[in-house]
C-alpha cells in the first residue's frame, strides 16, 4: 500500500465524521489510483479543513451506518439491536455508537478499522472529541 493510500484508510471515516464533501473531494483525488506531490497539498488542506469541523448528528450518523456495513452480516442479532438503539440515541452530545463500533471492531478483528482515525480517537479516551 502507498503511504497515501494508507494515510486515506486512516483519515477518511474521520473526515467523513465531519464533512461529506471534504471526504467526497478527497475520493476524487485518489481516482484512479494517481497521485502526485500536487494532490497531496490538496488532501492536506482538506484535512486541515475538516480539522476545524465539528460533527453534526447527520454526518456521524452517515459515518457510523458506512463503518456499520463492516459487521452488519456478521454481528449477531442482539449486537444489531444494540447498535440501532444506540444510533437512535445518538447526539452530539452523547456519543455512544463509537465505542459500540470500536469493541465490535476487536471483537471481529476488523483491522481496518481499528488502524481508523475515528476509532483510535476512541480508543485513546472514553469521551474521543468531536473536534
Amino acid at each position: 500500500m502507498e503511504a497515501w493510500q494508507a494515510e486515506w484508510a486512516y483519515q477518511k471515516y474521520w473526515v467523513m465524521a465531519r464533512s461529506q464533501h471534504l471526504y467526497n473531494a478527497w475520493r476524487r483525488l485518489a481516482r484512479n489510483n494517481q497521485w502526485d506531490d500536487d494532490k497531496a497539498v490538496i488532501a492536506h488542506e482538506l484535512l486541515l479543513t475538516a480539522g476545524e469541523l465539528t460533527p453534526t448528528e447527520k454526518t456521524l450518523r452517515n459515518t457510523y451506518q458506512h463503518v456499520w456495513g463492516y459487521f452488519k452480516r456478521v454481528a449477531t442479532p442482539a449486537e444489531k439491536d444494540e447498535f440501532q438503539a444506540v444510533l437512535a440515541e445518538l447526539t452530539t452530545a452523547h456519543d455512544t455508537v463509537g465505542p459500540v463500533l470500536l469493541r465490535l471492531a476487536h471483537q471481529y478483528q476488523v483491522e481496518y478499522l481499528l488502524q481508523s482515525r475515528l476509532l483510535q480517537e476512541w480508543e485513546d479516551d472514553d469521551h474521543a472529541p468531536l473536534a
